[in-house]
């Protein structure tokens, strides 16, 4: 028996070199933890450590008269090593457990081996996962659970994985299960009623383009709510195809399917950034919107740039099934989107897209902030000087450059309720906030009243920027 804890220089490795006859007639107990190096254990031996129970199987198949047994555990928090990349989930304790009995590989056994993970009854959302490392998985090696079979329980977690190697119990954030159905049932009903209302919303966008057909930059700016309306309209349809017909097609469809919902969304955050632009240019660059079809212009990039996006991802297999589970390990949804295989994908072309037109987009709101604070004592915005009118521009504007999206960042590596039920309402209602700013913004009480829409365009180039 060796403890190279007391004997290594390397902090956070521990190891136990066993020497165990090929005639053994009785299974092998140790314990080990995370703080203490492992140790042979009794079987009247009772605590509050990790075991590892070694069938006696795995001996009596071996050739040699004489084996070697190595148990190490790996603190890779001080160590730095078994990182996935993109990982989510917590390691239990940051202690990774290896094991290896003689010279060759073991795997595909019989009786399997069982490793107990000794923790305090986990937090709620929390779903336990017994995993062991994967060198072959991507670049870098990852987490994989072929193999192994996750018991939780109170006190601890029981993994039977029929093969030798790293394990680690991981704590992946989860759902419960009425949670999860309760927030399937809210998006379905908001996504049913976003998609009523933009159907509202554009053909109330029409009503006003043709009042006012004559306002070059009144059109422009409608052109674009329309089609920003337009790509959430896409978005809702989507998702609603993608979640109830999902489950029941053809893997070649499913991933039509998946691209399908992946270039609705960047369709929408596209549009999303184009109105921040437009903003920029009609609060510093006021002459900069007159251009040669302008409008036709923008709507190539909406719409063309998602197709370029969708289009590599497509190339390289990035669309499949998806699966959304519960604490339970319970199924509540299948999805066609973006496959685990390729979650860089996701964080690139989703994130990370949408993160640069968030923080663009936050600079615009900014500036359209202070220009329409500077602008309300003058005399031709007199009519919407009223606090709740001009808190509910401000909101739908708001709402209008993207900022309830924001809200999907905060739902990474967490399983809060609130957040979850916050980000499903505020996103899928969108079209209806984005309707009323609308009616509240441009609809004119009357004809020529100072304040009205019609009189700011005809009298005040400056005041018909800010509207």
């Amino acid at each position: 028996l060796l403890q190279s804890g007391q004997h290594s220089r390397l902090a956070g490795l521990k190891t136990l070199l066993l020497n165990v006859s090929r005639a053994v007639t009785h299974d092998v107990l140790i314990s080990f933890s995370s703080t203490a190096g492992p140790s042979r254990l009794n079987t009247t031996d009772k605590g509050n450590t990790g075991k590892i129970h070694l069938p006696r199987g795995i001996f009596q198949s071996l050739s040699s008269q004489t084996v070697r047994v190595v148990v190490t555990v790996l603190n890779i928090q001080q160590l730095g090593m078994f990182k996935e990349v993109n990982q989510t989930a917590q390691v239990l304790d940051n202690t990774v457990l290896g094991i290896t009995v003689g010279e060759s590989s073991i795997s595909g056994l019989q009786d399997p081996v069982q490793l107990t993970f000794a923790h305090r009854q986990l937090p709620h959302g929390v779903t336990p996962q017994c995993v062991f490392w994967d060198s072959s998985k991507g670049q870098a090696g990852g987490w994989s659970s072929n193999g192994c079979v996750t018991q939780p329980g109170d006190k601890g977690t029981v993994c039977s994985c029929d093969h030798l190697t790293f394990f680690t119990l991981l704590l992946n954030p989860s759902l419960d299960g009425s949670t999860a159905k309760t927030l399937m049932a809210v998006a379905t009903t908001g996504c049913g009623i976003a998609m009523a209302f933009s159907i509202f919303t554009i053909a109330f966008c029409i009503f006003i383009r043709c009042r006012f057909r004559f306002e070059e930059t009144l059109r422009i700016n409608l052109g674009l709510h329309v089609n920003l309306v337009g790509s959430l309209f896409l978005l809702n349809l989507a998702f609603l195809l993608n979640s109830g017909l999902s489950a029941r097609t053809h893997l070649r469809t499913c991933r039509v399917l998946g691209g399908l919902t992946h270039y609705c969304l960047l369709c929408c955050f596209t549009w999303t950034a184009l109105e921040g632009c437009q903003l920029y240019l009609l609060f510093v660059k006021v002459l900069g919107i007159y251009i040669h079809h302008y409008l036709a212009k923008l709507c190539l990039i909406g719409w063309g740039f998602p197709v370029l996006v969708v289009g590599v991802a497509g190339v390289i297999g990035s669309y499949g099934e998806f699966s959304i589970q519960t604490t339970d390990h319970e199924v509540i949804v299948h999805l066609c989107w973006i496959t685990s295989k390729h979650l860089l994908v996701h964080y690139i072309t989703n994130c990370g897209y949408f993160g640069l037109i968030f923080l663009f987009n936050m600079a615009v709101f900014g500036v359209v902030t202070q220009k329409s604070c500077s602008l309300l004592g003058t005399a031709a915005v007199q009519g919407y000087r009223k606090p709740w009118k001009v808190a509910l521009v401000a909101a739908g504007l708001f709402c209008l450059l993207g900022a309830t999206w924001v809200l999907a960042f905060l739902t990474y590596s967490i399983s809060s309720p609130p957040v979850l039920y916050l980000f499903t309402i505020l996103n899928s209602l969108q079209g209806i906030f984005i309707f009323i700013w609308l009616v509240v913004l441009y609809y004119p009480k009357t004809k020529e009243t100072p304040g009205s829409l019609s009189y700011i365009i005809r009298h005040d180039k400056t005041t018909t920027v800010s509207q």
